[in-house]
């Protein structure tokens, strides 16, 4: 199926920012308040969904936006050292000749965005929307959508987190699941996925 609007969460998707998480996440842990995790089980915490993730660490919801702000500040600190997928790159300039809008809704900053993509792959996105909270993206989805003037059965969220299908589905967008990021593909798979992409090469049957 093609679409006429791809939407694309940024951690875990475009960006293989996941061992960063990692290398981070108990100095956030110490700082906040919340149970370190064993790093060297890093498998197992991609079949967490972000709620069990949270439960798991002991971190209540209203330490979740302190917490987003310290990894975000830290990433921009580090954003130089955090790189796009292999493929990534050639799939965003593919969708955009083809005449793909290509938007970014994401959690994390702007800045830290725009600074991973580099200058020329942040200018092929025709929307950001990004710093909400991981649960409120459904209606980020919505003001995209609205802005580009697309009906949600042509646009399609791109993203590897539970909370990226919930998002989709509330938007009533179709939801691609990546293979490659936090989330493993068979949970996703729960979430209901209207494609899956294996590898970012993948992404070209949007357009």
């Amino acid at each position: 199926m093609t679409y006429r609007l791809a939407i694309f969460d940024f951690d875990g998707t475009l960006a293989d920012s996941f061992p960063f998480f990692l290398s981070v996440f108990n100095t956030i842990a110490d700082r906040h308040g919340f149970r370190r995790i064993d790093t060297a089980r890093a498998g197992e915490l991609r079949h967490y969904g972000v709620r069990q993730m949270m439960e798991h660490v002991g971190m209540p919801a209203w330490k979740l936006p302190a917490a987003s702000r310290t990894f975000m500040a830290m990433m921009k600190e580090n954003a130089g050292a955090i790189s796009l997928f292999d493929g990534i790159a050639d799939a965003l300039r593919f969708l955009h000749a083809q005449g793909v809008l290509v938007t970014v809704v994401s959690s994390n900053s702007e800045h830290n965005v725009r600074t991973v993509l580099g200058p020329e792959l942040a200018a092929l996105v025709a929307q950001f929307d990004c710093g909400m909270s991981i649960f409120g993206k459904t209606s980020r989805i919505r003001a995209v959508l609205k802005r580009c003037g697309v009906a949600p059965r042509d646009a399609i969220y791109i993203g590897d987190q539970g909370t990226d299908a919930e998002a989709s589905r509330k938007a009533g967008v179709d939801f691609g699941a990546v293979h490659w990021g936090y989330a493993t593909i068979e949970a996703l798979r729960q979430h209901g996925c209207a494609d899956e992409f294996t590898t970012p090469q993948d992404l070209h049957r949007i357009a």
